[in-house]
């Protein structure tokens, strides 16, 4: 048995297509996704995506928040912004961190801070995406 697996940004389809399994990412940890769970909404928070496909291989997805729906076999996730791991540049990904751990060192005031801090989530977000491959690769 598989899950329909959608995964829309406000720009794109990110994945359409059906898996095995997913971990999701949410506001109070990570759940585990099988065939027939129970019917859930949840927030989704800055994290990975893993995907198990259904030739067992893993895809990670680097999600930047945003809603899932889940029930009768069928997840829609609908995301503020994604990105599959392979399609993400290290290098890039790495200065972006960089850049978001400056930024944050040298915010003034409260709502730099938080700005900040929310930069440097989603280039952490995006760096672990990235290194994820190289374990299941």
């Amino acid at each position: 048995m598989t899950l329909n697996l959608c995964v829309l940004t406000p720009n794109r389809i990110i994945w359409d297509s059906e898996v095995k399994e997913i971990i999701l990412s949410t506001n109070s940890g990570q759940i585990g996704v099988l065939p027939n769970h129970a019917p859930i909404a949840t927030a989704v928070d800055i994290g990975l995506l893993r995907i198990r496909l259904n030739n067992d291989q893993w895809l990670t997805v680097a999600l930047m928040g945003g809603f899932a729906r889940i029930g009768n076999n069928e997840i829609t996730i609908l995301g503020n912004d994604a990105e599959i791991s392979t399609d993400i540049d290290p290098q890039e990904a790495q200065q972006a961190l960089e850049i978001a751990e400056a930024n944050l060192s040298g915010a003034e005031g409260k709502r730099q801070a938080i700005e900040a801090n929310l930069a440097l989530r989603r280039a952490r977000t995006r760096v672990e995406a990235v290194n994820v491959i190289s374990y299941t690769s």
